[in-house]
């Protein structure tokens, strides 16, 4: 396990959210002083997406999808497609006549459904995020990724535990660019030291680190699981808590107080 901090002051409290003004925000007066008093949960959390919490299909399926090796794959593709495709400079068509140096033409839509067929939940990531939700943290997406985040929504709508906040493609910068980093932490209004990162690369990692954030190298479900706790980050609501406490059958309270029964632990 990576485990990748800035010292910061914990414990991480309840504070006031702040937030720019909008057009959007209430014209009444009362309704104004309740979204200022409204409470906002920290740390913020910035999810990668791939292979943090979709298995990216780039490394196995796409070569299949193409007949290829990965090393084929690798070799024909164009050096900078995909990235200008990520930033949105290019759009999809554009994509698929330069996806190849040669310019060779392939089946669009049949790689796009190759994708979708295989977009799906990192194991055990759909239960830390619904855990996170339902202790009411502020959960973003924070991707390198093209318009086609759209498709992964369609499958496994992510929007039910984050906001698609930062796209690359949308922001037309990708990390681990140290001023996309920035851009995020201004348009969240917090501090760094209040943003928790996680990511599967550690060059992303180190990005956020270095302007001040909290960084987790993404390696599996049950590590982030360990990390998160020890940042002091609630996984399991305080109603469902209670309510599992009283309803565990009396002899099981009993035998859990005796000395052999052992530590047990709501995690």
């Amino acid at each position: 396990m990576v485990f990748l901090i800035r010292p910061v002051p914990f414990s991480l409290p309840l504070c006031k959210r702040t937030r720019r003004p909008s057009v959007a925000m209430a014209a009444s007066s009362s309704d104004s002083h309740l979204s200022q008093s409204q409470q906002r949960r920290l740390p913020v959390l910035l999810f990668d997406v791939m292979d943090t919490i979709v298995r990216d299909p780039f490394y196995h399926h796409i070569p299949a999808f193409f007949q290829m090796s990965m090393k084929e794959l690798l070799e024909t593709k164009h050096p900078t497609a995909w990235v200008e495709f990520e930033e949105g400079r290019i759009d999809e068509n554009e994509l698929a006549k330069k996806f190849f140096k040669d310019g060779r033409s392939f089946d669009l839509e049949g790689l796009k459904e190759c994708m979708v067929r295989a977009y799906s939940y990192v194991e055990g990531i759909e239960e830390v995020l619904h855990g996170l939700k339902q202790n009411n943290y502020e959960i973003h997406a924070f991707t390198n990724y093209p318009v086609w985040y759209k498709l992964i929504e369609e499958k496994l709508n992510l929007s039910n535990f984050l906001s698609w906040s930062f796209c690359s493609c949308t922001i037309g910068k990708r990390k681990p660019s140290p001023d996309l980093y920035k851009e995020v932490v201004n348009h969240l209004g917090v501090e760094p030291s209040n943003c928790v990162f996680i990511d599967d690369r550690m060059v992303n990692i180190e990005a956020a680190i270095n302007i001040g954030m909290i960084g987790l190298h993404f390696q599996n479900a049950e590590l982030l699981k360990k990390d998160l706790s020890s940042l002091g980050i609630e996984r399991l609501p305080q109603v469902l808590r209670g309510q599992l406490w009283q309803r565990l059958p009396l002899f099981i309270l009993f035998h859990n107080f005796l000395p052999t029964g052992g530590d047990w632990a709501f995690t």
